[in-house]
Protein backbone atom coordinates (compact mmCIF):
# COMPACT_ATOMS: atom_id res chain seq x y z
CA UNK A 1 0.00 0.00 0.00
CA UNK A 2 1.15 3.56 -0.72
CA UNK A 3 2.09 5.90 2.10
CA UNK A 4 -0.92 7.90 3.35
CA UNK A 5 -0.88 11.60 2.54
CA UNK A 6 -1.76 12.37 6.18
CA UNK A 7 -1.22 10.00 9.11
CA UNK A 8 -2.12 11.17 12.62
CA UNK A 9 -1.50 8.72 15.46
CA UNK A 10 -2.71 9.16 19.06
CA UNK A 11 -2.31 12.95 18.92
CA UNK A 12 -2.98 14.57 22.29
CA UNK A 13 -2.77 18.30 22.97
CA UNK A 14 -3.42 20.38 26.07
CA UNK A 15 -3.43 24.14 26.60
CA UNK A 16 -3.13 24.69 30.33
CA UNK A 17 -6.00 22.77 31.91
CA UNK A 18 -7.92 22.50 28.61
CA UNK A 19 -7.66 19.33 26.53
CA UNK A 20 -7.85 20.37 22.88
CA UNK A 21 -7.21 16.96 21.28
CA UNK A 22 -7.77 13.57 22.92
CA UNK A 23 -5.66 10.81 21.36
CA UNK A 24 -6.78 11.61 17.82
CA UNK A 25 -5.89 9.12 15.10
CA UNK A 26 -6.82 9.38 11.42
CA UNK A 27 -5.55 8.40 8.00
CA UNK A 28 -6.10 10.30 4.75
CA UNK A 29 -5.22 8.37 1.57
CA UNK A 30 -4.18 9.90 -1.73
CA UNK A 31 -6.99 11.31 -3.87
CA UNK A 32 -9.46 11.59 -1.00
CA UNK A 33 -11.69 14.56 -0.11
CA UNK A 34 -11.64 14.37 3.68
CA UNK A 35 -14.11 16.47 5.67
CA UNK A 36 -13.28 17.44 9.25
CA UNK A 37 -16.42 18.52 11.10
CA UNK A 38 -17.38 19.60 14.59
CA UNK A 39 -18.73 22.49 16.58
CA UNK A 40 -16.78 25.50 17.80
CA UNK A 41 -13.98 24.39 20.12
CA UNK A 42 -14.12 20.79 18.89
CA UNK A 43 -10.40 20.83 17.98
CA UNK A 44 -10.54 21.17 14.19
CA UNK A 45 -8.20 24.15 13.87
CA UNK A 46 -5.79 22.73 16.47
CA UNK A 47 -5.59 19.51 14.48
CA UNK A 48 -4.99 21.38 11.22
CA UNK A 49 -2.19 23.42 12.81
CA UNK A 50 -0.46 20.17 13.73
CA UNK A 51 -0.86 18.95 10.15
CA UNK A 52 0.70 22.21 8.90
CA UNK A 53 3.62 21.83 11.31
CA UNK A 54 2.67 25.00 13.23
CA UNK A 55 2.31 22.95 16.43
CA UNK A 56 4.73 20.26 17.51
CA UNK A 57 2.89 17.28 19.06
CA UNK A 58 3.00 17.07 22.85
CA UNK A 59 2.02 13.41 22.59
CA UNK A 60 1.51 11.29 19.51
CA UNK A 61 2.73 11.62 15.96
CA UNK A 62 1.88 13.47 12.73
CA UNK A 63 3.19 12.54 9.29
CA UNK A 64 2.57 14.14 5.88
CA UNK A 65 3.78 12.11 2.89
CA UNK A 66 5.58 9.99 5.49
CA UNK A 67 7.51 13.03 6.78
CA UNK A 68 7.46 14.99 10.05
CA UNK A 69 6.19 18.49 9.10
CA UNK A 70 8.05 20.03 12.05
CA UNK A 71 11.38 18.37 11.23
CA UNK A 72 11.42 19.02 7.45
CA UNK A 73 8.93 21.86 6.85
CA UNK A 74 10.48 22.87 3.51
CA UNK A 75 9.86 19.40 2.04
CA UNK A 76 6.28 19.23 3.33
CA UNK A 77 5.15 22.80 2.65
CA UNK A 78 6.37 22.65 -0.94
CA UNK A 79 3.69 20.01 -1.56
CA UNK A 80 0.91 21.62 0.46
CA UNK A 81 -1.61 24.38 -0.35
CA UNK A 82 -3.45 26.15 2.47
CA UNK A 83 -6.43 28.49 2.73
CA UNK A 84 -7.32 29.79 6.18
CA UNK A 85 -10.59 31.19 7.43
CA UNK A 86 -8.81 34.51 8.12
CA UNK A 87 -7.65 35.03 4.48
CA UNK A 88 -4.45 36.56 5.89
CA UNK A 89 -3.12 38.29 2.76
CA UNK A 90 -0.92 41.42 2.40
CA UNK A 91 -3.51 44.16 1.97
CA UNK A 92 -1.20 46.73 0.38
CA UNK A 93 -0.42 44.65 -2.70
CA UNK A 94 -2.35 44.56 -5.94
CA UNK A 95 -3.83 41.22 -6.99
CA UNK A 96 -1.33 40.73 -9.83
CA UNK A 97 1.58 41.77 -7.58
CA UNK A 98 0.59 39.20 -4.95
CA UNK A 99 0.32 36.48 -7.57
CA UNK A 100 3.79 37.34 -8.91
CA UNK A 101 5.24 37.50 -5.40
CA UNK A 102 3.80 34.11 -4.42
CA UNK A 103 4.90 32.55 -7.69
CA UNK A 104 8.55 33.16 -6.84
CA UNK A 105 8.38 30.69 -3.94
CA UNK A 106 7.11 27.71 -5.94
CA UNK A 107 9.10 26.09 -8.78
CA UNK A 108 6.00 24.06 -9.70
CA UNK A 109 3.85 27.17 -10.20
CA UNK A 110 1.49 26.71 -13.15
CA UNK A 111 1.16 30.15 -14.77
CA UNK A 112 -1.56 29.24 -17.30
CA UNK A 113 -3.60 27.56 -14.55
CA UNK A 114 -3.25 30.66 -12.33
CA UNK A 115 -4.47 32.81 -15.21
CA UNK A 116 -7.37 30.44 -15.80
CA UNK A 117 -8.40 30.72 -12.14
CA UNK A 118 -8.00 34.51 -12.20
CA UNK A 119 -10.50 34.71 -15.04
CA UNK A 120 -12.83 32.03 -13.67
CA UNK A 121 -12.96 33.76 -10.26
CA UNK A 122 -13.49 37.16 -11.91
CA UNK A 123 -10.68 38.79 -9.89
CA UNK A 124 -9.61 42.38 -10.75
CA UNK A 125 -5.88 41.99 -11.34
CA UNK A 126 -4.95 45.67 -10.72
CA UNK A 127 -7.09 46.17 -7.61
CA UNK A 128 -5.57 46.41 -4.13
CA UNK A 129 -6.14 43.40 -1.91
CA UNK A 130 -7.50 45.65 0.86
CA UNK A 131 -10.42 46.70 -1.36
CA UNK A 132 -11.57 43.16 -2.19
CA UNK A 133 -14.79 41.71 -0.81
CA UNK A 134 -14.80 38.65 1.47
CA UNK A 135 -15.73 36.47 -1.47
CA UNK A 136 -12.95 37.90 -3.63
CA UNK A 137 -10.43 37.40 -0.82
CA UNK A 138 -11.48 33.77 -0.53
CA UNK A 139 -11.15 33.25 -4.28
CA UNK A 140 -7.73 34.94 -4.35
CA UNK A 141 -6.50 32.86 -1.42
CA UNK A 142 -7.70 29.73 -3.16
CA UNK A 143 -5.95 30.73 -6.40
CA UNK A 144 -2.67 31.17 -4.52
CA UNK A 145 -3.11 27.78 -2.85
CA UNK A 146 -3.99 25.95 -6.05
CA UNK A 147 -1.74 27.48 -8.71
CA UNK A 148 1.32 25.38 -7.86
CA UNK A 149 -0.84 22.26 -7.98
CA UNK A 150 -0.13 21.00 -4.44
CA UNK A 151 -0.41 17.31 -3.62
CA UNK A 152 -2.44 18.23 -0.52
CA UNK A 153 -4.90 21.12 -0.26
CA UNK A 154 -5.86 22.13 3.30
CA UNK A 155 -8.91 24.37 3.75
CA UNK A 156 -9.80 25.61 7.25
CA UNK A 157 -13.45 26.75 7.29
CA UNK A 158 -13.10 27.94 3.67
CA UNK A 159 -16.71 29.09 3.26
CA UNK A 160 -17.18 30.85 6.59
CA UNK A 161 -19.17 34.06 6.05
CA UNK A 162 -19.35 33.64 2.28
CA UNK A 163 -22.37 33.74 0.03
CA UNK A 164 -23.69 30.52 -1.57
CA UNK A 165 -22.15 31.28 -4.97
CA UNK A 166 -18.60 31.50 -3.58
CA UNK A 167 -19.21 28.42 -1.43
CA UNK A 168 -20.25 26.55 -4.54
CA UNK A 169 -17.08 27.66 -6.36
CA UNK A 170 -14.81 26.48 -3.56
CA UNK A 171 -16.51 23.31 -2.42
CA UNK A 172 -17.95 22.16 -5.72
CA UNK A 173 -15.88 22.56 -8.84
CA UNK A 174 -12.48 23.23 -7.26
CA UNK A 175 -12.40 20.51 -4.62
CA UNK A 176 -13.76 17.86 -6.96
CA UNK A 177 -11.30 18.90 -9.68
CA UNK A 178 -8.35 18.57 -7.31
CA UNK A 179 -9.48 15.14 -6.13
CA UNK A 180 -10.20 13.92 -9.66
CA UNK A 181 -6.62 14.79 -10.62
CA UNK A 182 -5.36 12.42 -7.93
CA UNK A 183 -4.51 15.03 -5.32
CA UNK A 184 -5.92 15.18 -1.82
CA UNK A 185 -8.13 17.64 0.07
CA UNK A 186 -8.50 18.11 3.83
CA UNK A 187 -11.10 20.66 4.78
CA UNK A 188 -12.79 21.61 8.03
CA UNK A 189 -16.29 23.02 8.24
CA UNK A 190 -19.18 23.42 10.64
CA UNK A 191 -21.59 23.36 7.68
CA UNK A 192 -22.35 19.68 7.37
CA UNK A 193 -24.58 20.03 4.34
CA UNK A 194 -21.65 21.16 2.21
CA UNK A 195 -19.45 18.40 3.61
CA UNK A 196 -22.14 15.92 2.62
CA UNK A 197 -22.01 17.20 -0.98
CA UNK A 198 -18.28 16.95 -1.63
CA UNK A 199 -16.52 14.69 0.92
CA UNK A 200 -15.55 11.07 0.37
CA UNK A 201 -14.84 10.55 4.05
CA UNK A 202 -15.84 12.41 7.21
CA UNK A 203 -14.19 12.69 10.60
CA UNK A 204 -16.39 14.11 13.37
CA UNK A 205 -14.69 15.74 16.36
CA UNK A 206 -16.42 16.53 19.63
CA UNK A 207 -14.56 17.98 22.64
CA UNK A 208 -11.25 17.08 20.99
CA UNK A 209 -12.19 13.43 20.45
CA UNK A 210 -12.97 11.52 17.27
CA UNK A 211 -16.59 10.33 17.59
CA UNK A 212 -16.96 9.08 14.01
CA UNK A 213 -14.58 8.47 11.11
CA UNK A 214 -15.97 6.73 8.04
CA UNK A 215 -16.87 7.14 4.39
CA UNK A 216 -19.95 9.21 3.62
CA UNK A 217 -21.55 6.24 1.85
CA UNK A 218 -20.99 3.96 4.86
CA UNK A 219 -22.46 6.55 7.23
CA UNK A 220 -25.58 6.90 5.11
CA UNK A 221 -25.99 3.14 4.91
CA UNK A 222 -25.54 2.69 8.66
CA UNK A 223 -27.75 5.46 10.02
CA UNK A 224 -31.48 5.93 9.49
CA UNK A 225 -33.97 8.47 10.78
CA UNK A 226 -37.50 7.54 11.76
CA UNK A 227 -40.53 9.22 13.30
CA UNK A 228 -42.62 7.34 15.86
CA UNK A 229 -46.08 8.24 17.15
CA UNK A 230 -46.99 7.19 20.67
CA UNK A 231 -50.53 6.86 22.05
CA UNK A 232 -49.85 9.35 24.84
CA UNK A 233 -47.92 12.61 24.98
CA UNK A 234 -44.60 12.75 26.81
CA UNK A 235 -42.34 15.58 27.96
CA UNK A 236 -39.24 13.55 27.08
CA UNK A 237 -38.62 11.07 24.26
CA UNK A 238 -39.61 7.51 25.21
CA UNK A 239 -36.75 5.03 25.28
CA UNK A 240 -36.46 2.70 22.30
CA UNK A 241 -33.74 0.04 22.18
CA UNK A 242 -30.99 0.92 19.70
CA UNK A 243 -32.47 4.34 18.90
CA UNK A 244 -31.05 7.77 19.78
CA UNK A 245 -33.58 10.60 20.17
CA UNK A 246 -33.09 13.50 17.79
CA UNK A 247 -35.61 15.69 19.63
CA UNK A 248 -35.05 17.08 23.10
CA UNK A 249 -38.45 18.72 23.57
CA UNK A 250 -42.02 17.77 22.56
CA UNK A 251 -42.15 19.83 19.37
CA UNK A 252 -44.13 17.35 17.22
CA UNK A 253 -47.83 16.64 17.75
CA UNK A 254 -47.77 17.94 21.30
CA UNK A 255 -45.27 15.35 22.50
CA UNK A 256 -46.82 12.30 20.83
CA UNK A 257 -44.38 12.13 17.90
CA UNK A 258 -40.62 11.80 18.29
CA UNK A 259 -37.73 11.43 15.83
CA UNK A 260 -34.96 8.89 16.38
CA UNK A 261 -31.65 7.93 14.80
CA UNK A 262 -31.14 4.20 14.21
CA UNK A 263 -27.87 2.35 13.73
CA UNK A 264 -29.51 -0.93 12.81
CA UNK A 265 -32.46 -2.28 10.83
CA UNK A 266 -35.88 -0.86 11.51
CA UNK A 267 -37.00 -4.36 12.50
CA UNK A 268 -34.95 -3.99 15.71
CA UNK A 269 -37.63 -1.61 16.99
CA UNK A 270 -40.52 -4.01 16.48
CA UNK A 271 -40.68 -5.33 20.03
CA UNK A 272 -40.44 -1.90 21.65
CA UNK A 273 -43.02 -0.41 19.28
CA UNK A 274 -45.46 -3.24 19.96
CA UNK A 275 -44.99 -2.96 23.72
CA UNK A 276 -45.59 0.80 23.64
CA UNK A 277 -48.49 0.51 21.14
CA UNK A 278 -46.53 3.00 19.03
CA UNK A 279 -46.71 3.53 15.28
CA UNK A 280 -43.79 3.97 12.88
CA UNK A 281 -44.68 6.96 10.67
CA UNK A 282 -41.65 7.17 8.36
CA UNK A 283 -38.11 6.00 7.75
CA UNK A 284 -35.38 7.69 5.71
CA UNK A 285 -31.61 8.17 5.51
CA UNK A 286 -30.20 10.45 8.20
CA UNK A 287 -28.34 13.65 7.36
CA UNK A 288 -24.79 14.27 8.57
CA UNK A 289 -26.20 16.96 10.88
CA UNK A 290 -28.42 14.39 12.57
CA UNK A 291 -25.64 11.82 12.80
CA UNK A 292 -23.32 14.41 14.36
CA UNK A 293 -25.92 15.54 16.92
CA UNK A 294 -26.43 11.93 17.97
CA UNK A 295 -22.71 11.09 17.97
CA UNK A 296 -21.91 14.12 20.12
CA UNK A 297 -24.64 13.33 22.61
CA UNK A 298 -26.90 16.12 21.43
CA UNK A 299 -24.29 18.84 22.02
CA UNK A 300 -22.59 20.90 19.31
Amino acid sequence: MSTPVVQVSMLHREFGDKIALRNVSLTIPEGCVYGLVGGNGAGKTTLIRHVLGLYRPQFGDVRLFGLDPCAVPEQVLARLGYLSEDRDLPLWMRVDELIGYTRAFYPRWDGPFAEELLVAFDLPRTQRVKSLSRGQLARLGLLLALAYRPDLLVLDEPSSGLDPIVRRDILGAVIRTVADEGRTVLFSSHLLDEVDRVADRVCMLHAGKVVLDDSVDAIKERYQRCTVRFPQASATPPVLTGATPLDTSPALAGGREWRYLLTGPISSLSADLAAAHAELLDETSASLDEVFVAASGGRT
